[in-house]
C-alpha cells in the first residue's frame, strides 16, 4: 500500500520524500493538518465560538475571530464584580489576610467535564434542573451541555445544598469550569 493510496487529500508535492525516514513523519504531520482543517470546518459550521480538543498531553483550542475580539480586550483589565452580583455574596469565600489581602476559600463545586454551551433546564421555558436553596444528590443532572451538536447530561458528583448556578442558561463554559457551588449537607 503506497501513500497516495491511504491520504488521496495530500498534496502532491508533499507525497515524494526525499528520505525514506522522512515519510512517516511527513505522513502524520499532513494527518494533524488534515484533521486541524476538519475541526475548523466544523467550528465554522457552527454556532460555537470556541473548540477546545486534547488527546494525551497535546491541547489545542481552535477560536472564530468573533471569540478573539472581545477575549483580547478584556485581558489587561481585571474584570470588576459585576452589579447583579452583590460583594456580599462572595464576602463569606474570603478572609483578610495579614498583609490585608483577601484569600480566596475553596468552594465545593461541581465542574463542567467538557467545552460547549450550558443550559440548565431540559426543555426552553421548563423548571431548571436545580434551584438555588435546593439539595442535589450525588448522580442527579444538573444541567446539559451542548457540543458539537450534541446535549450531554451533566450529573452532579456532591451531595449537598445548591448555594449558586454559576453560568447563565445559554452561555458557553469551559471545561473544568464551576457549575453549581454546592455546601455539604
Amino acid at each position: 500500500m503506497t501513500d497516495d493510496a491511504t491520504t488521496p487529500s495530500a498534496p502532491a508535492a508533499a507525497a515524494p520524500a526525499a528520505a525514506g525516514s522522512a515519510q512517516p513523519r511527513d505522513r502524520g504531520d499532513q494527518e494533524l493538518l488534515g484533521l486541524i482543517d476538519r475541526l475548523a470546518a466544523l467550528l465554522d459550521r457552527s454556532e460555537l465560538t470556541e473548540l477546545e480538543v486534547e488527546a494525551g498531553g497535546t491541547g489545542l483550542i481552535l477560536r472564530k475571530p468573533a471569540a478573539i475580539a472581545p477575549v483580547a480586550a478584556a485581558v489587561p483589565a481585571p474584570a470588576p464584580v459585576a452589579a447583579s452580583e452583590p460583594a456580599a455574596a462572595h464576602a463569606a469565600d474570603r478572609e483578610p489576610s495579614t498583609a490585608g489581602r483577601e484569600v480566596e476559600h475553596a468552594v465545593p463545586s461541581v465542574k463542567a467535564p467538557l467545552t460547549g454551551i450550558f443550559y440548565a433546564s431540559p426543555a426552553p421555558g421548563s423548571a431548571p434542573y436545580v434551584q438555588v436553596g435546593g439539595e442535589v444528590a450525588v448522580g442527579q443532572i444538573i444541567g446539559l451541555i451542548e457540543a458539537m451538536k450534541l446535549f450531554n447530561e451533566i450529573k452532579s458528583d456532591l451531595a449537598g445544598r445548591v448555594t449558586r448556578v454559576v453560568p447563565e442558561t445559554g452561555t458557553l463554559v469551559k471545561a473544568k469550569q464551576p457549575l453549581i457551588e454546592v455546601v455539604p449537607l
